[in-house]
Order: C-alpha cells, then structure tokens, then sequence
C-alpha cells in the first residue's frame, strides 16, 4: 500500500493539506505518480468513441489531473514560503516535467479537434452562461498555447516553454539568494544613531540568534526599510542600499542579467511563433487594457499629470537635506532619511510612532472583524488543521448562516526559507461538483517584524495597509462561487485582481476603522485622535513621488515585453533608458532594478505590472460609493460581494465592475484621493 501522504485522500478537518505528515522526500514520487494518473485522465477524454460533447470533453478536461494539482500546489507554495535546497533541487526537476505534460495537452491534435467540435457547435447546445465561458476560455486557451501550430514551430515551442519555466525559476532562486547572502554586522553603538529601540532590539536578536556580538541588519524588509529611514550613518545606508539595488547583478553566480535576456528573447519567439509582434501584444489580449499601447498611454497619461508634483517633492526633500547639514546631492540612499525626517518635521510624526498601536494580534482582530462587519463571515482559530510551519494559524471561516465558507492560513514573519514580500495563494480553489460546493484553502504570507523578549510583533501603519491589501485578496478566494475552478476567486484578468486587494487598503486610512483596531500594545489606550489625524494628514505626502516610482517599474515591465528583436546589450542601459522619463536621481553605477524584478521575471506580471496602478483607478472609483452610502454599509457590500467578489472569471471584468458600480471608472477619483490636483 502505497503511504505517501500526498497520494492519500486528505482525512484531515476539511480536507486540508496533512502538513504534518509530509516530508520532503515524499513531493518528488507524488509529482511522479499523479503525472501517470493525469496522463490516463487526459487519454480518456483522447481515446474516447464518443461524439465530442461539453461533458465528455471540455468538463472532463476541467477535472483532469486533480490530485496533480493538488501536489503542486502544496509544493509550490511551501517553495515560496518554507523551502530549503533539497525543495529547490525537486522543483528544478519536476518544473520542466509539469511543463511538458501542460505542452502534452495543448499540442495534442485529437484533443482539440474534440474541443474545437465542440466550440464550433457551441450556438446549438443550450449552454448557460458558465459553461459557454469554460467552453470559449478552453478553445482560446488552446489557441494561445500553441495548438494551431504544426511541424518544427511546435517542438520549437515545447522547447521554448521548457526552458522559460526553468529560468524563471532559477531567476526567483537568485534574487533569494542574494537577499539572504547579505548582512550589515554593527559592533559599534554610535552607528546605531537615529535608529528606533524596536529595529534596533529586533538587529539584536538576530545576531544573537546567530551567536555574534551588536546587532545584524539584513535585506529583508522590517530590517532594510527602517534602516534606510532612520539610520543618521550615511555610509551605512549607502552600503545598505548598493547591496540591494545591486541584487543579482553582480557578475557572479547568482547574476540574473545573462537570464533575463534569455527570458524576454524566449517570450518575444514563442509570441511571434504565435502571430503577436510581441510578448506584451500576447499577454493583454487577455486584459482589459487589450493593447501595449493603450497601458503605455494610461502609464504615460498617469506619468504626465504626476511627474511635477514627483520633481517637487524631490526637491522639497533636497532642499530639507541641505539646511539639516547635507553638503553632498541628495542620492537615493538619502531619499527616504530626509522624506522621513521632513515629514516628522512637517507632520509632527513618524510611521514608527504608530507601532505601538498595532500590535499583531490586534491587528488580526481588527482585520477579521471588518470582514464580518461588511460581509457577516467569522474566523475561528483550528490547532487541529495542520500547518507546514509552528508560527502559521489556521482558521475555520464561516458565513453568516453558519456554513462553511474556507480554511484560511496566516504566516507573517520573515524567515531563511521564505520570499520577501507579501502575497495571498490557495492549497485549493472553490468550485461545484456533484451538487457539492467544494470551498477553498486560502493562505495570507507576509513579512512582518517578529515578537522580540520585550514586545510582541508590532506593525506600522503601512504594514497594517499590506495586511489589508493581502486579506483583499483573500477574500476574493475565500467568498468565489463560481462551478468551475478555473473561473473561481482570483483567477481573472491580471489588471482586475489588485481591484479586491487595493479597495480594501482604504479603511486603513478611515478613522472609524483604525480606532477599532488601533490600541497600545501596554496600556490597551485606543489610538488617539490626534495620531489618526497626522496618519491621515501625511497619507499623501510623497505621493507624486510614489506614484512616478510605481509608474517606472511599469514603464520598465513594458519596454522588455515589448521589444520586437531579440535583446543584445546591457541590461542597466535598457532599463536606464526605458526609465529614463521618471528618473528624479543621479544614476548609481554598480545597481541595477530588473535583475531583481521577481514580478516579471519570477512572477506573473510580465506586460502586467501596470495592473497595479490600473486597479488603484477602479478601486478609487468603487470606494467612493462606500464613502457616499457609508464605509460599514452593508448593502454596498452585498454587492461587492455579488458582483465582484463571487463572480471571478465567469464573466469580463468591465462587466462586473459596471455592474456594481454603474459606471465605467475615470481617473478622477484616484487623482483627487492621491491629492495629485492641481
């Protein structure tokens, strides 16, 4: 009988992932297994007799391979969160084995003749509206993965494929390497100046957990970030940054530059092997902007109404500099101790002053209880769900009938085996089946700053917005109701997924909400009056600045995807001159921004970085009807809910925003909320 416990029926409460009894050396033989088991579910569909119907060939094609994704899933989410070299060297190997059964699917011949039966009797076969939208999605899915193609474009795809999922991989590997390789060692207490007592505490810990004297400082960012706005050492900070603005592009092993070449010259060939002039073409004909020229004139449209009030506050911080005693110009390792100081100076206030009134537990509290607030559903902690780490919680979610609604995972400190960043993903999406509504297995993975002997985890107020920011998401998976797993949750258009995500960052900057949650992590005081209005007051300094900044990564994603011959060069002198239009500093030799680029390289946002400015647009637009009806009001939720959060891929975008909201969007509401009016 075979053990492993990945190839068992899950008997665990919900049928969650049994973490605890699975062991690195059981993911490699399950990858194995379930491929053969997927294999003979796609060969069914294949060497049936049958005439093609939706059934027997497009609904059994949306059930192929599930214990596969199941496998991968868990795998792939422990790479990201909990790995270690051994998981690396099993996803080096399984990457390209997944690669060439998904290439198995889209190149079989037989399969999508069935499909393409199917698709072309679709007007006569009384489908509703779910199923003619897998049915369309299934054909172009095909499509656009190479099924049209014949003779040596195909195998040159297969090959192309094969290889993208390889570099993308070890793309990701790198940049982790490089943000653990490096640590700032300080034995001196003088080069602690200006640094708060809880980074410095937290710096402590870390060198005494790893048996040395004074305090660490590293590139994760509860270390990197407040280093760089409080430290009073220059050289200090600038060492701080060269190492992480130099990431992965330092000629050595772990250099990305020769990769991404590799990558943005694949994608470019497997585009135009499938008609588009480029990847970027390729990528948002599947996006509500459509077309790379339509997201260059929103980023540039964006970028010429915010690139003045960028210049100022630059210069406002520079002028600040230079009467606090900076003789030298203001250089990036400069920019966020100087933003820093003159906000408290014009603010009378600093983000640290509000950690004391955010301790973790509150915050999960306060999280959780905007949830039921706006949508009924509650969370009770599980010990008996097993989880892959001692420091993850999980959570029964319950509707407001008392249903079931999701498992929920939460994992925020920053460890050796974890990415940086914050991101939501699932062990398993919601879907129908047998008149059963499976639901979903969600899971929230950040970064914050860990307990201490003196305090708990305490996060600042923009850490509260990413919690906020991570749990939207969450909720799109938590409360989908779609039939099809490909259409649940956040499986929709790349540039509407941060819709969810981004809309509820706003209660972070809503009174009423943070004096729920806010309370001093000693004496219990509620956050007061006073501190809330300087959070408010300061929420849109720098944010000409901030604004450009995001717009430059956009601008960088676009120019890589949308070159039309293959890359030769320098990658710095690409990305300088793609950038070269929101560049507010003198350019610094020996960094570079895309060799450490996880969100195109590594990610899912290669052509769709621009979605996270696209979707502050919608999310500005829609919150404004919370603002008019009342941030708690529960029928304007009913229908976020309805509208947005329930429905995933099952209808377009535009369709469902509309239909909540009444209207397309403008960008008026986002402007007016950054105070980026003149």
């Amino acid at each position: 009988m075979n053990t492993n416990p990945l190839l068992q029926k899950f008997t665990t409460v919900h049928q969650t992932p049994p973490f605890d009894k699975i062991k690195t050396e059981h993911y490699l033989p399950a990858f194995k297994e379930s491929l053969v088991k997927a294999r003979q579910d796609i060969a069914k569909i294949v060497d049936s007799k049958e005439k093609p119907s939706f059934e027997n060939t497009v609904l059994a094609l949306e059930y192929a391979g599930k214990q596969l994704d199941d496998v991968a899933s868990i795998f792939f989410n422990i790479n990201s969160a909990e790995t270690n070299d051994e998981i690396q060297a099993i996803a080096r190997e399984v990457s390209p084995m997944l690669t060439e059964y998904s290439n198995d699917i889209v190149l079989n011949e037989t399969l999508f003749d069935r499909i393409k039966t199917v698709y072309d009797s679709r007007e006569g076969l009384n489908l509703n509206a779910e199923q003619l939208k897998l049915l369309e999605d299934s054909y172009k899915g095909f499509e656009r993965k190479g099924a049209l193609l014949t003779g040596e474009d195909r195998e040159r795809y297969r090959a192309i494929t094969t290889e993208l999922s390889k570099l993308t991989l070890h793309f990701g590997e790198n940049v982790l390497a490089e943000t653990n390789a490096f640590k700032l060692h300080i034995t001196d207490p003088a080069d602690l100046s200006g640094l708060p007592d809880a980074i410095k505490t937290a710096a402590a810990e870390l060198a005494r957990r790893e048996e040395k004297e004074g305090w660490i400082f590293t590139l994760q960012f509860p270390s990197y970030v407040p280093f760089m706005k409080y430290a009073d050492n220059r050289a200090l900070r600038k060492q701080m940054y060269m190492a992480y603005a130099s990431r992965a592009s330092k000629g050595d092993e772990h250099d990305n530059k020769a990769i991404i070449a590799k990558i943005v010259n694949l994608r470019l060939e497997k585009a135009k092997l499938l008609g588009y002039q480029n990847h970027a073409e390729f990528v948002l004909e599947e996006r509500m902007a459509k077309t790379p020229t339509k997201v260059n004139d929103f980023l540039n449209d964006l970028l010429n109404r915010s690139i003045e009030f960028a210049r100022q506050d630059v210069a406002d911080v520079a002028e600040f500099a230079k009467k606090d005693g900076l003789k030298d110009t203001l250089q990036r390792w400069d920019f966020s101790y100087y933003s820093e100081k003159l906000k408290t100076e014009k603010f009378d206030f600093t983000e640290e002053e509000t950690k004391p009134y955010f301790p973790l537990d509150k915050v999960i509290d306060g999280v959780l209880g905007l949830a039921n607030r706006l949508y009924g559903i509650s969370f009770i902690e599980n010990k008996d769900i097993p989880v892959y780490h001692n420091e993850v919680k999980a959570y029964e979610v319950l509707d407001e009938n008392g249903s079931h609604l999701s498992v929920l995972y939460l994992d925020f400190f920053p460890r050796k085996g974890k990415q940086g960043g914050a991101w939501m993903t699932t062990y398993g999406d919601q879907y129908i089946k047998d008149g059963k509504n499976i639901r979903p297995l969600v899971s929230l993975v950040c970064n914050f700053s860990r307990p201490t002997q003196e305090t708990p985890s305490l996060l600042t107020h923009n850490e509260v917005t990413t919690f906020l920011h991570e749990f939207g998401h969450g909720l799109h998976g938590m409360l989908a109701n779609t039939t099809y797993k490909s259409h649940s949750g956040t499986s929709v258009y790349r540039d509407f997924v941060e819709l969810p995500s981004q809309i509820l960052e706003n209660w972070g900057n809503e009174k009423e909400w943070l004096q729920m949650v806010g309370q001093h992590y000693k004496t219990g005081e509620v956050i007061p009056d006073e501190l809330v209005d300087k959070i408010l007051a300061s929420a849109n300094f720098q944010s000409g600045y901030l604004t450009v900044r995001q717009l430059s990564f956009g601008l960088n994603d676009m120019a890589w995807h949308t070159i039309m011959a293959p890359f030769e060069g320098s990658v710095s002198s690409f990305e300088n001159a793609a950038m070269a239009k929101t560049e507010l500093f003198p350019e610094v030799e020996g960094t570079s921004f895309s060799p450490a680029f996880s969100h195109i390289f590594a990610g899912g946002y290669a052509a769709g970085y621009y979605g996270y400015k696209w979707a502050e647009v919608l999310d500005a637009d829609a919150f404004s009807l919370f603002k008019q009806n009342g941030i708690f009001d529960k029928a304007t939720a009913a229908s976020f809910r309805k509208n947005i959060l329930s429905k995933g891929g099952t209808e377009h975008p535009m369709e469902l925003y509309v239909a909540f909201r009444g209207q397309e969007p403008t960008l008026d509401a986002l402007m007016e909320r950054s105070g980026l009016v003149k």
